[in-house]
């Protein structure tokens, strides 16, 4: 009885397996239905995806001015051009997407609304319903980045739920299950759904029958709000170390995230300050590595709070950069 999980076969499919997913998804922030469901390997392999069927290349989509790596690789692997758009307050601003719009001929958006992809800030339910507004005035689509909203306590309502028709929603099951859970649920609207499919089945074939079913047996199951409040009370335990030996630098990011943004003190900029750590024994990520375009990149490196293995890793590794930092004040 176990063959069909490990054939060749086409995980997903099932209606109970995408059932399991709009359950999830609906634990995010959005409601959805089965037939708007499509599985992808992660979330990676769902905006390299969309990308590709939504994009034609040397077209241009918007982006914040600091955004996910991963999503500058795919889009210059398939020569989509990122235009970066002014943040408010670490916000996308509404008026510079609309500006955008009006003036950069992009075709649409990229957004993380929940701990957002370094700086680790939330976009507020106003700005969503704003953003949301802009993109059904001006047919844009949005590819709404959900990997984080699951590491929420009372998740905020999904861009998704104010623009239904215009945003591909993916939820990748890696941060708040298993990073070797390499699978994401994707809300596809229904004018995408077709386009979108046939990209993932070019990358793909298939994902995996084996990871769709434990991934759904987890949902339906209800040990999914095991795993995720597990996941919840270690990151607050961590985030308490961060805020106890970094109280007195500016380090944005909310009790349940699981990296925070540093602003650096004095003159020393991120590149330096990563390769400064770096030398003593301690990875962050600087501001460069995120930047789009020619923004001018934040003196700020991201902090990884749930990579080291156990507290007493991180608590070393933030006392060396307690040391670091106070040494450039």
């Amino acid at each position: 009885m176990y063959e069909k999980w490990f054939g060749y076969g086409r995980g997903g499919e099932s209606h109970w397996q995408k059932n399991a997913a709009v359950k999830l998804i609906r634990r995010g922030g959005l409601e959805t239905t089965a037939d708007h469901i499509l599985f992808a390997n992660g979330g990676q392999n769902a905006i390299a995806a969309a990308l590709a069927s939504l994009c034609k290349p040397g077209e241009r989509i918007g982006v914040d001015q600091h955004t996910y790596p991963g999503l500058k690789t795919a889009a210059a692997m398939l020569s989509v051009q990122l235009v970066p758009i002014k943040t408010d307050n670490y916000e996308m601003s509404p008026a510079s997407f609309e500006y955008a719009c009006k003036n950069e001929n992009i075709k649409g958006i990229y957004l993380i609304p929940d701990y957002h992809n370094p700086t680790a800030s939330f976009m507020s339910i106003e700005n969503r319903k704003m953003i949301a507004a802009i993109a059904k005035k001006y047919n844009q689509f949005i590819i709404e980045d959900a990997s984080y909203h699951l590491l929420s306590k009372e998740p905020l309502p999904a861009v998704a739920s104010f623009a239904p028709e215009q945003v591909i929603y993916i939820a990748s099951l890696s941060k708040s299950f298993a990073p070797g859970l390499r699978l994401a649920y994707t809300a596809v609207p229904s004018q995408f759904k077709e386009s979108i499919s046939r990209a993932l089945y070019n990358l793909n074939v298939s994902v995996s029958p084996l990871l769709a079913e434990l991934a759904a047996r987890t949902i339906v199951s209800n040990q999914f709000e095991a795993l995720i409040e597990g996941h919840q009370e270690q990151t607050i335990l961590r985030n308490q170390l961060v805020n106890r030996y970094l109280a007195d630098f500016t380090c944005l990011g909310a009790e349940t995230g699981i990296f925070r943004w540093l602003l650096l003190p004095g003159k020393i900029t991120g590149a330096e300050f990563e390769t400064l750590a770096k030398q003593h024994g301690v990875q962050v990520f600087a501001a460069e590595r995120f930047v789009v375009g020619n923004s001018c990149p934040e003196r700020a490196v991201r902090v990884s709070v749930c990579a080291p293995e156990t507290l007493e890793e991180l608590e070393r590794g933030l006392i060396i950069l307690k040391r670091l930092l106070n040494n450039h004040i």
